[in-house]
């Protein structure tokens, strides 16, 4: 089906693809592997010696007459060998791509244009039998579901082994007057994903689970011991004396990205996921979560004029995150920019973008938290295993993923969310279809109390969230105060979420018909929603 490119000016979502891949026929183990071997594989290579990929691009669209007219893309899922360093051997991965030989990871960047019909057919060229481990304990139906798809149960699987892609939708008319970077080499696309290897160049996935008289093989987060920016551990990329556009995703597991540049250089924050900014926000630390996207300008010529100039760019994100360990030296590092001399600069500068756009950035309907129809309480809570103290399920009030839908908003309004954490962990929040922006955070005083009382009426308002959320309240940062894909929700906290079911730079219903089953999920752990008219 058409991707909706209805809400945005510009998306940078992740493609996980339910490959249908013969889960019955299972995974092979690989031989037991400790940590510190895991760590010696990642710290045996060396830095900043892989150029960073520039993945294919695919047009979702045609020009005719001069005018883009709808299109219909094929895209394949292959298993082929990737090398995703100069000293690390080949490793088999699943990727997608046009065709086997053009197939890379991360997958071909699609991009669409606003208001133009896309239509894309998913092929199944893998194999039987799955690359990385899977436990037959989580519930995991096969096929592709629909477009922006997840195989429940096996979503972390197919997405470590490969699976994945940005997809970028532009608005020409919208763009064009903002005097941002463009062109290929200056508006650039950069997927970070940490990663395990075993010593011979293959993936590392756990063979065995925290709980495994729950689960044998499943873990509820993976943290590698490399980090991989499209698809090369700790890559370089050369750049000019002039300002670039980053389009950053987060593809880990679990892992967040606090970014920030070696010599304080800005990001100059224009766009999120799913919108732009009502204004730039200039910031030096960006923080990440999992899924997540910014769209961030750097200007380079602000470094000092040296014949050549390397810039890191490192990360300092706890893991988990907030209060997990601090990332060590191979975490800590994600990729070097070599700023070109000067004498590479042109005579007129070659630099025709704006600092701050001088035209007006494009306008969203407003947060209108007062229009609500509806409040509904999203309450994320984990039951623990009692020997091992670890968790066994995240439950999302109180239901599982293959519950039937909870929540049934109605398309065309506005509700709002309060979304409370009840876990130790930032567990982003992912909705389908729907437009949504976080405008508060409130700390839980009587966290325990208020669990408790959770775990046996599993009712958030009998349980009086009212007298616990008069914590802290923790402002939303600037650069986050838009329409976004995913937005972070902190643990021990309420965070209010505005909901728009309609498309947010017009205010006006979806052009499709958004009842249909099977639904949409939320919480990006598969709990669903469906759409009433």
């Amino acid at each position: 089906m058409a991707p909706t490119t209805t809400t945005a000016e510009l998306a940078a979502l992740l493609l996980i693809v339910a490959a249908a891949v013969g889960v019955a026929a299972g995974f092979r183990p690989g031989p037991p592997v400790s940590e510190d071997t895991l760590e010696k594989v990642a710290a045996s290579l060396e830095m900043y010696v892989d150029l960073l990929p520039q993945m294919p691009k695919v047009l979702g669209y045609s020009i005719k007459y001069g005018r883009p007219t709808p299109a219909h893309l094929t895209i394949g899922m292959y298993q082929k060998k990737w090398k995703f360093h100069r000293d690390l051997p080949a490793t088999t991965v699943f990727v997608f791509g046009t065709s086997a030989s053009t197939a890379t990871f991360p997958g071909p960047t699609i991009e669409a244009l606003q208001g133009v019909p896309l239509w894309v057919t998913w092929e199944n060229h893998l194999p039987d039998r799955h690359i990385l481990p899977w436990d037959p304990t989580v519930p995991s139906p096969g096929g592709v579901l629909w477009y922006h798809d997840h195989a429940l149960g096996l979503t972390r699987a197919n997405l470590l082994a490969g699976l994945l892609g940005a997809y970028v939708i532009r608005n020409p008319g919208a763009e064009a007057p903002l005097g941002l970077p463009a062109g290929d080499t200056l508006d650039r696309v950069l997927v970070l994903a940490d990663r395990s290897f075993y010593p011979d160049g293959s993936l590392y996935m756990n063979c065995t689970g925290d709980n495994p008289g729950v689960h044998p093989q499943w873990q509820p987060e993976y943290f590698g011991a490399a980090v991989t920016v499209n698809g090369k551990a700790w890559p370089f990329l050369p750049v000019a004396r002039r300002r670039h556009r980053f389009r950053l995703i987060n593809a880990s597991n679990a892992r967040f990205f606090n970014l920030s540049l070696s010599n304080g250089l800005p990001f100059l924050v224009v766009a999120s996921d799913t919108s732009y900014l009502p204004r730039p926000v200039a910031v030096t630390h960006l923080l990440v979560a999992v899924a997540e996207a910014f769209d961030v300008v750097v200007d380079f010529s602000a470094v000092s004029a040296e014949a050549a100039v390397e810039l890191e760019l490192v990360n300092t994100a706890p893991y988990p995150y907030p209060d997990g360990d601090a990332p060590g030296h191979l975490t800590g590092k994600v990729m070097k920019f070599v700023v070109a001399p000067p004498s590479r600069v042109p005579a007129d500068g070659g630099d025709r973008s704006r600092v701050v756009p001088a035209a007006r950035l494009p306008e969203y309907v407003k947060v209108g938290e007062e229009e609500a129809v509806k409040k509904r309480y999203i309450v994320m809570y984990e039951y623990e295993d009692e020997a091992t103290g670890s968790p066994t399920h995240l439950y999302i009030n109180g239901k599982r993923p293959e519950d039937p839908a909870t929540e049934t908003p109605a398309a065309g309004t506005t509700e709002v969310w309060e979304v409370i954490n009840l876990t130790q962990d930032n567990h982003p929040l992912h909705l389908h279809l729907a437009a949504f922006q976080a405008v508060r955070a409130r700390g839980l005083v009587g966290v325990e109390e208020f669990r408790r009382c959770m775990g046996r009426l599993n009712d958030a308002a009998r349980c009086g969230v009212g007298r616990h959320a008069v914590g802290e309240e923790v402002a939303v940062p600037e650069h986050e105060r838009t329409w976004k894909n995913v937005v972070k929700i902190a643990p021990g906290f309420v965070t209010t979420v505005v909901v728009k079911f309609m498309m947010v730079d017009t205010g006006r219903n979806y052009p499709f018909d958004a009842t249909a089953e099977p639904g949409y999920v939320y919480i990006a752990t598969f709990w669903t929603m469906r759409t009433t008219p």
